[in-house]
This record gives structure tokens, sequence and C-alpha cells, in this order.
């Protein structure tokens, strides 16, 4: 890459080199940032889509704010490539989502511009809020967008901000989109939302006429939006939500106009009192393909910078990804089925919902970034009869805990929550590892949680879920391929196969052994396979962590010195541990090494890197198995 070609932007270390500038020279400093980020995510892939969205933004805010002591609050954090470029890490750019490189997701563990972690959406008006309580000397800016104002948290946050006081400063990123096309009574709301731009600046006016006079008490300021809300409303036969909860609402403006944005946010910066500035934006703006196609070029992969030509394998021959084994399934049994529904919050294509939600659109429903919402409303569809199959990834669903417990498990109603993305899901970090689902879910009643050691295993549990009396049913499986590639085009896919319903509660024996035996449960069995071959170790596939198969732990406990459990998430409290207790309780006393996630945050990597590091990949198990015979 020539990074000569950069003139301003090889000015630009920190935002305090950007302020240096004058407001003439902005736009340009927006084509060479968003130039930087395209021809770096063409060979480094990542979020590509968002940070384009929001470049004049991210250039304005740091124009006008006084950063790091001014304090910006990034909500859905693929946003922020821009502003790490800007704030003293555009050499290191190249290493983002790298082993031990610039992590993913904008955090204070980074770099002290970054205020808060926001690895997921929805948080950063009820952190920013906070922050602003806690510092009233300083200046604070939440910024929302890519569909988070869809989430439970931001409502709870804009309430709050309603009546807390506190000068925030909420910047609504109004795109449209989440990854997908946003959805929702609020973004329908966003959509149709206008205010006369001339009645703007007559109301900004009178309002910095009342401040000079000192007649803008608290008290006062309130009585004011009060009363403008109602000529407003009378004028435009329209109630602004934002006002009538006593936030002050600005836009909406655009979005990609820098100078006029730093002339707006000069304006806001001192205004006492919350403030919600709104503005329309495109997802990929300035590259005409992710312009024209945001959802797939929300994370692109390599792509050719010039062409625009993505980067991708060709070969029909890979395994199918776990994900597209899920989407192909469920529309076959959503065919054979009429109860079946979808849902899913959010990630209709990233989940591959969207190949029923194509065929079968009046049964399938993405109701938007809330997750808890996802669950409870899959509740409701189960009490009336319905077979709706939840999916959640796994990091996402922690948000739904007590959902799953309180409208879904105490009732054993028929929900099919599946949790994509568990384990181990390399690059995109900590804040997206499916980490704690095990632990977290297998100590709740009436759940029958279950893991496939590989694609053909995620069909037939997917096909025995929606069986009769079957209750509340979880499925967790990676992302990524499976293990069966075709052998040629022609191969029949495993969703085209013939279904096998699978004994609930049952484990199997994958490999005769003495001594030692190996227990695994989901596709991680598949570097056991590979560590125990050619050893003396036995393999079991527990399958199922709910219930327990007693028959294969009896057969464990009465003819094994040595057990190693092997699971993809945390060790402490999961299948290890429940292993452990059912020996306990049923006094056997065999010697077991539990092979898990460590008890700390896995930081971000390639998957193959990140087993190695915690010692789940084959070579690993296999020199735990050397040791425990030896």
């Amino acid at each position: 890459m020539d990074k000569e070609k950069f003139n301003l932007l090889n000015q630009i270390k920190y935002p305090s080199d950007l302020r240096r500038l004058s407001i003439g020279q902005l736009p340009e400093v927006c084509r060479e940032l968003r130039e930087d980020i395209v021809e770096e995510l063409s060979v480094n892939p990542g979020h590509l889509a968002s940070s384009l969205g929001v470049t004049e933004l991210t250039v304005a805010l740091h124009y006008v704010y006084d950063t790091p002591n001014d304090l910006l609050v990034w909500d859905v954090g693929h946003q922020a490539y821009g502003h790490k470029i800007l704030t003293g890490r555009r050499e290191t750019f190249c290493t983002n989502r790298k082993l031990h490189g610039l992590r993913p997701f904008p955090t204070p563990l980074e770099s002290e511009y970054d205020t808060f972690t926001c690895g997921h959406a929805s948080n950063s008006i009820s952190a920013a809020l906070g922050m602003a309580v806690a510092n009233r000397d300083r200046h604070v800016v939440a910024i929302i967008g890519d569909g988070a104002m869809s989430g439970g948290l931001a409502f709870e946050g804009l309430n709050n901000v309603s009546s807390t006081p506190n000068d925030l400063l909420i910047v609504l990123n109004d795109n449209d989109m989440s990854i997908d096309r946003a959805v929702g009574g609020m973004e329908k709301y966003l959509l149709n939302l206008d205010t006369n731009a001339t009645y703007n600046k007559i109301r900004f006016k009178a309002s910095q006429w009342l401040h000079a006079r000192g007649l803008m008490s608290e008290d006062r300021r309130k009585g004011l939006i009060r009363l403008n809300n109602a000529i407003k409303s009378a004028l435009s036969h329209q109630q602004n939500i934002f006002e009538g909860m006593n936030i002050r609402y600005f836009g909406p403006f655009d979005g990609h106009n820098v100078e006029e944005l730093v002339r707006i946010l000069n304006q806001l910066k001192n205004m006492r009192g919350p403030k919600l500035l709104h503005l329309h934006t495109t997802k990929g703006k300035g590259y005409k393909p992710a312009e024209e196609s945001a959802t797939i070029w929300h994370a692109p992969g390599k792509f050719d910078a010039e062409t625009g030509e993505r980067i991708c394998s060709n070969d029909e021959t890979l395994p199918p990804k776990y994900q597209d084994v899920f989407g192909h399934t469920l529309l076959r049994l959503a065919k054979e089925n009429p109860r079946i529904v979808g849902v899913t919050p959010a990630m209709p294509s990233g989940c591959s919902m969207n190949i029923m939600m194509k065929e079968l659109p009046k049964r399938t429903f993405d109701v938007g970034i809330a997750e808890g919402h996802a669950v409870t409303f899959s509740g409701g569809m189960a009490k009336e009869g319905l077979q709706p199959f939840c999916n959640i990834y796994s990091a996402f669903a922690q948000r739904a805990y007590d959902n799953i417990i309180h409208d879904v498990a105490v009732l054993n109603l028929p929900v099919v929550l599946c949790l994509d993305r568990a384990g181990l899901v390399g690059e995109d970090g900590a804040t997206h590892h499916g980490a704690f689902d095990l632990a977290a879910l297998r100590c709740i009643p009436n759940l029958t949680i279950c893991s496939p050691l590989n694609e053909r295993e995620l069909v037939n549990l997917m096909y025995t879920a929606q069986l009769p009396d079957k209750g509340t049913f979880i499925i967790r499986y990676p992302r990524g391929r499976g293990e069966f590639p075709l052998a040629s085009p022609e191969d029949k896919p495993v969703w085209e196969q013939p279904f096998e319903e699978i004994p609930i509660g049952k484990g199997r024996k994958l490999k005769e052994g003495k001594g030692t035996a190996v227990l695994s449960i989901g596709p991680v069995g598949n570097n056991v396979a590979e560590a125990v071959r050619d050893t003396e170790a036995a393999h079991y596939d527990l399958r199922f962590l709910k219930p327990l198969d007693e028959t294969l732990l009896h057969e464990l406990g009465q003819n094994f010195k040595h057990i190693i459990t092997v699971e993809d998430g945390v060790r402490n409290g999961g299948m290890g541990s429940a292993v452990l207790e059912w020996m306990s309780d049923h006094d056997y006393h065999p010697h077991v090494v539990r092979l898990g996630l460590p008890d700390e945050f896995v930081e971000h990597g390639t998957v193959a890197e990140l087993q190695h590091i915690v010692g789940l990949d084959a070579g690993n198990i296999r020199k735990t198995l050397s040791e425990i015979n030896n």
C-alpha cells in the first residue's frame, strides 16, 4: 500500500493533529481516511461498510471535541475503524483482529481514546449517561447506530437520560441497517421522522439568546421543551418521541457533510441538558460495491480494492458452513412441519435464516437487535401451539438469560434455541466467543442441552428437537465449516439426506480403548479423534450435557482409571465439572483432567491459533494424554 499518497492523513497521528487543520481540509481528510480503510481491509478482512458510513462523523467528533479528555462512547464497535486510525493506531491497524494485534472492537484495555467496551450493541446510552453523571466537567457523546436503537437497553438508557440531570449528547447514526436491513417500529419511525431545518435554526438561536441571559435554569429549560414540543406537534402533526421524553432533538441532518457536522456539533457542544442529534448516513458510503450491497460488505473478507471483486473460494466440494446447514435444514423441516416458525434478532444472513425467510416469509421473524425479546416472543408462540426455532449467537444469548429461565424453561415450552457461534469464534475476540453457554445453562431445569460432533449430527438434532414432547431444546454449534466435504458437486448435501432421530441424553463410544478415556462434547471432538488416533485411549462423544448419559458415565467410572474431558466452553462449571459432580455423587473416583477455556477472557486470533493457546488442539490433547499415562 502506498501510504505516501495520503497527504493529510499522514500528518495525523492523534486527534490533536487533526484539530490543527482548517475546516476546509476536512473533506479531503475524510476521502483519504475512507480510502485507507478500504485498502487496509482488502488484505486484512474486517468490518468494512459500517466504518465507511461514519467517516465524516468520526472526523467531525474528533475535530470538535477535546478527546481523550472528552469522552466518545461508541455503540456497535465495528463502526469505529476510522476512530482507531485517528487515535494513534494507524501504523498498527494492519494487525487489527490478528493474534496479538489490535483488538477487533474498541476497549479501554487498548487505548485511552476507547472509553468503553462495545463488542455488541445498545449499551452506549447507558454507559455514556453514567460517565456524564460522573464527569459533569467533561463532554460525553454516545454514538449509536447500525440498528442498535432497537435494543431494549437503548430504551432503558433513554428513559433514564430524560430523568437524570446530565448534558449528554446522543448521536443517532441512522443508516436503516444493522447487518441486514433494520426492522421494527423504531426504524420505521426514524425513516419517517422529519424536522424543518429552518425551525431548528430558529430554535437554536432562541436557546442561545436565553442561555446568554441566564434564563435557562433546569425548570425553565424543561418548561420550554414542553412548550416547544406542543408547538412542533401542532405544526407537523407528529409527536417526536425523543422530545416527548424531554431530550432535545436536532435533525435529521446529512451525516456525510463533514463541514456542516462540525458547525452543528460546535453549536450543541455547550448546550445544557440531554440532546439527540439525528443523522442520515449510508452504510458503505464512498465505496460503490459496499453502498450497493451493504449486507454482503458488512464483513466481506478479502477483496480487490480497485475492482470490488471479492476473493472467495469457489470449491464446491468444501464442507458446508454450520450456519448454512442450519438454514437449509430449517427450511426443509418447516416445509414438513407447519408449526415451525423461525426467529432471529437481526441476524437473518449471519445465521442463514434468510434461506427460510426467502421462501416462507410469513413464518420467519427478524425482531431487531433484541435477544431477550426474541426468546420471550418465541415462548409466547410456543405457548399457543407453534414450534419456534430461535437462532441467537451464543455470546449474544447471554442478554436473554433471564428470558430463557422465566419465559421458556419454567413452562418447559417447546422452543428450540439454536446457539450459533458457540465456542471460539476467532478474530472477533472476547466479546464474541461463545464461551459461557454450557456452564450458564446446565443449571436450569427443563432444558435439553446438546452439541453436535459434526454437521450431520446438527441436522438430526434439529429434526429430533421438533418432534412432539421434547420441551425446551438447546443446540449449540460453532462458526465455520463442518467436517464432511462433498466428494463431488453431485453429492447430496447433509440437509437433503434422510433424518434420523437421536435418543435424548444418549452419547456414544467412538473408539475402544483402555486405561484412559477421553470424553468430549461438540465439534471439538474432532480434535480429540485426531489426538487419540494410534493410541490406546478410548474416545466417547457425550453429545448431551443435559440430561447426562448415565449409562455411559457408569461405564467410564467402572472401567477407566483416567478420564480427560474436552469442551470448547469455560472449564469452570462446564461439562467437565458436571462429570466430576456425577462421579462424586456415584462414588467413583477416577483421575479427571478437564480441558476447556481458562478462567479469563480469550482474546482474538484464528480459531486454530486460539485452540493451540488454550490447549484444545489435537497436539495439546495428545500431550495431555501422554502426561496422564506417565
